[in-house]
């Protein structure tokens, strides 16, 4: 196998579940023990999937913060004990405000991780509210605060705009309380109705109204234009960091790089194929016991790949490098990007500098529509 970005672990409990959430997680939180010697097994079982070093790991979930001390000590001890692991990784833990409690980052502080990502989602009571989340924005701002006193200084805060009933003036004050505690990267989501989620349910009975449009769009634009006069980059759609601060992790993503993930339905990428874990923690853990994990397999044809290569690719700052295209799925590929991507370089929403193709500030407002008609359908 050729370079692997680094390893991703599905922590898949959560307190309780969020409405807008449809990430596999569960509430049983009986199980977790069983989970972490599961998870260590596959681990040790996978070693053999990768010789190179692991430059990131990913603790995501779920809520990766209703793991105990002794949990994460049995996990570092399986992959520092299997997995030939950078000295300067990128070792990052997602976490919730109302977990993170002195004591608890006290603990988090003395262990590998070196970044944090906070599912704060909204610094309005209300909002907050609406979402089931169970902090407040003031524990919010004091969960980050604390953070910080103990000594991490590589802070990412999830924010969600787009919410029923949100305006222009909320989404404001939220960009404002988070640029105001001075941290490093900012992931920005515009609320996605899943169907699995109580969000989809209440939509469809007609108990909350979606936000018209014009205001996302106005929202998206704000997003933009704050964090950048803030000093950030806007390196991925969804993301913005200060300078030295993108993800490590989720840029070896974008950028098409292998990976190992562990855990219930957590998936996996060599380069050629996608596998993933049986989405049941009880079939995990089940797993364990007989030595073998439930994985399934597809191998990407050359179409499957090369349309992955474009949606990852233009999502980001280092937009598609032609050459590499070329390289990859040959010239019929080449030529048809090309040929797609002309309209679009006419009108200025795609941008081209030497061999790269990358959106323009107007060209992100549409990127779905510019994904989709460079991609190849049969």
């Amino acid at each position: 196998m050729d370079q692997v970005a680094g390893i991703y672990l599905h922590i898949p409990f959560c307190k309780s579940r969020c409405t807008y959430c449809d990430f596999y997680m569960g509430t049983n939180e009986s199980h977790i023990d069983a989970f972490v010697e599961a998870l260590s097994m596959e681990a040790t079982l996978r070693r053999g999937e990768t010789r190179d070093p692991i430059g990131t790991i990913y603790f995501g979930g779920g809520t990766p913060s209703r793991l105990q001390r002794h949990h994460f000590e049995r996990i570092f001890d399986t992959l520092y004990g299997h997995y030939l692991i950078e000295a300067d990784a990128e070792i990052t833990v997602e976490a919730n405000p109302d977990d993170l409690t002195e004591e608890y980052v006290a603990m988090l502080a003395s262990l590998p991780f070196n970044r944090l990502s906070i599912g704060i989602q909204s610094f309005d009571d209300k909002e907050l509210h609406a979402l089931s989340r169970r902090h407040t924005a003031r524990e919010a701002i004091d969960a980050v605060k604390r953070c910080q006193q103990q000594g991490f200084h590589n802070i990412s805060v999830d924010l969600i705009y787009g919410l029923p009933g949100q305006t222009i003036a909320v989404w404001q004050r939220n960009l404002a309380l988070a640029l105001a505690l001075e941290i490093q990267h900012i992931s920005s989501y515009h609320l996605i109705y899943e169907e699995r989620t109580r969000m989809y349910r209440l939509l469809q009975s007609g108990r909350i109204t979606p936000v018209p449009e014009e205001t996302s769009t106005n929202m998206f634009a704000m997003l933009i234009d704050q964090l950048t006069v803030a000093g950030f980059i806007h390196y991925e759609i969804s993301a913005f960091a200060k300078e030295g601060f993108f993800s490590r992790h989720n840029s070896s993503y974008w950028k098409d790089v292998p990976y190992i993930g562990l855990g219930p339905s957590a998936h996996s990428y060599d380069g050629t194929n996608r596998s993933w874990n049986v989405r049941s923690i009880l079939r995990y853990n089940k797993g364990a016991k007989n030595g073998q994990f439930e994985r399934e397999k597809e191998q990407l044809s050359p179409q499957e790949r090369y349309n992955e290569f474009i949606l990852t690719g233009l999502r980001t700052i280092w937009g598609i490098d032609l050459r590499e295209l070329e390289k990859r799925f040959g010239k019929e590929f080449l030529d048809y990007c090309r040929r797609n991507a002309q309209p679009f370089l006419e009108r200025g929403v795609i941008r081209q500098e030497g061999s790269k193709l990358t959106l323009t500030r107007e060209g992100i407002f549409i990127s779905d529509g510019i994904m989709s008609d460079l991609m190849r359908v049969n």
